[in-house]
């Protein structure tokens, strides 16, 4: 039985994306869209109902998966929304503040909520690596990421690197409010042994590249990934979609209990 679906954002890059693949897909059944109306034009060719506001499609799609990748504000309002209808809801949604976070942690005991800053399973398993190699190599080795995206990216540093940093301060017993440093310039000093530095570049049409450095004496260790299309977010946004309309609610839901971490 296939898995409805509504999609935010329907004309945005990862929207239309993620339409075109569920509608490619027998395993997913698109039951509704949402776009603002000065850019809606055509989506009524999909063949399914086209909203403005995702209240209005709620009460006729009970049980579809909304899948949002639009903005912070825009996410935590779908939540909302879903909340009070029981809908599930994946969001992959990057720059959320700490306190809209808290937000979906409670809305999601109200429905099934899964959040990741990055849809890829390739990065998603970094996630889980890096700490090993981190514990292998030893406090002797300083630790820097880079992350680059195109000239659309509105949040820098992504969530993606954010995440990362996260995992490998944990790693080592840091909490990244302490050692994060998202960019030097001027006479900064030489590098403290407590910093991980995370640095953004921003250009073109690169759909994402994110590179931990391990700099240690005599040698250095370069570990990245780099995304060749946003189809590999969109596939593991609806694996997410497929996987979330067994749970329920109760916590917020990430890569880590999809993958089985």
């Amino acid at each position: 039985m296939s898995i409805p679906v509504i999609i935010m954002g329907a004309k945005g890059r990862m929207g239309s994306t993620l339409v075109r693949l569920a509608t490619e897909s027998d395993d997913f059944s698109v039951r509704g869209v949402v776009e603002r109306a000065e850019f809606s034009a055509g989506l009524e060719l999909l063949g399914c109902p086209v909203a403005h506001d995702l209240q209005d499609l709620l009460p006729s799609c009970p049980g579809a998966t909304v899948i949002d990748f639009t903005a912070p504000e825009v996410s935590l309002s779908t939540a909302r929304k879903a909340s009070k209808t029981g809908n599930p809801v994946v969001i992959g949604t990057t720059g959320l503040s700490a306190e809209q976070l808290a937000e979906l942690e409670t809305l999601a005991c109200q429905t099934p909520i899964f959040w990741s800053p990055n849809m890829s399973i390739g990065v998603n398993a970094l996630v889980r690596v890096l700490p090993m190699l981190e514990r292998i190599l030893g406090e002797a080795y300083d630790m820097e990421i880079t992350e680059i995206h195109h000239h659309h990216k509105k949040d820098a540093p992504s969530g993606t690197a954010v995440k990362l940093a996260q995992v490998l301060a944990e790693s080592r017993g840091w909490k990244m409010e302490d050692v994060g440093n998202y960019g030097r310039q001027g006479m900064v000093g030489a590098r403290p042994h407590e910093e991980l530095g995370v640095h953004a570049l921003r250009g073109g049409d690169v759909v994402g590249d994110h590179t931990v450095y391990f700099f240690g004496p005599g040698e250095r260790i370069e570990v990245t990934h780099r995304a060749h299309s946003r189809e590999n977010f969109a596939r593991g946004a609806l694996r997410a979609a497929s996987w979330l309309s067994g749970q329920k609610p109760g916590r917020l839901y990430s890569m880590g209990q999809l993958l089985g971490a």
